[in-house]
């Protein structure tokens, strides 16, 4: 009788990870209600905005979700609601204009489309791009490795060239 209770008791545990909503965002927000394919896409058009090159890209540095925190966290309601409405509409423009969604497009598509919300002033586009470049110039990944700290006041280069400047006045 004990050994099938506690059988119970660890399969109870067990059953809120298994009844996990799998339509959510992956973080936990507060404001917005992200589903996992708006949050797809936002990876996708951040790495459209940072691709990968001999350095990562948007999405393997998850700036996404960078972007929708500070979405959540920093911006008023009325700028989250422009947002996500914003959102919406350009996943109904780029079914419109290509006949497929935004991630079967190509790269020069993508580049398209982004380029025609931004033109058309788009909430969406500017909080996403602003927030996305600013997430990616404060990666741990471009602060550890492409800028150099040096404290202030630097280091001192005693052999630094230093051009004299002389002025010769004729009486």
């Amino acid at each position: 009788m004990i050994k099938q209770v506690l059988i119970m008791a660890g399969g109870l545990a067990l059953l809120p990870s298994c009844l996990r909503d799998k339509g959510h965002s992956s973080i936990t927000l507060n404001n917005i209600d992200i589903s996992l394919d708006q949050e797809n896409l936002l990876a996708e058009i951040a790495e459209t905005i940072i691709p990968r090159t001999n350095t990562p890209g948007a999405k393997e540095l998850k700036l996404h979700l960078y972007a929708l925190k500070m979405l959540d966290d920093c911006y008023e309601k009325v700028d989250q609601q422009k947002f996500m409405d914003d959102l919406a509409k350009l996943e109904d423009q780029t079914h419109d204009h290509f006949g497929k969604s935004f991630q079967k497009l190509s790269g020069s598509q993508r580049r398209s489309i982004l380029t025609h919300v931004e033109n058309a002033g788009s909430n969406f586009y500017q909080i996403f791009k602003n927030e996305t470049i600013n997430g990616y110039l404060n990666s741990k990944y471009v602060m550890t490795n492409l800028i150099i700290y040096e404290l202030i006041p630097g280091r001192y280069n005693g052999y630094f060239p230093v051009n004299t400047i002389t002025t010769h006045q004729k009486a």
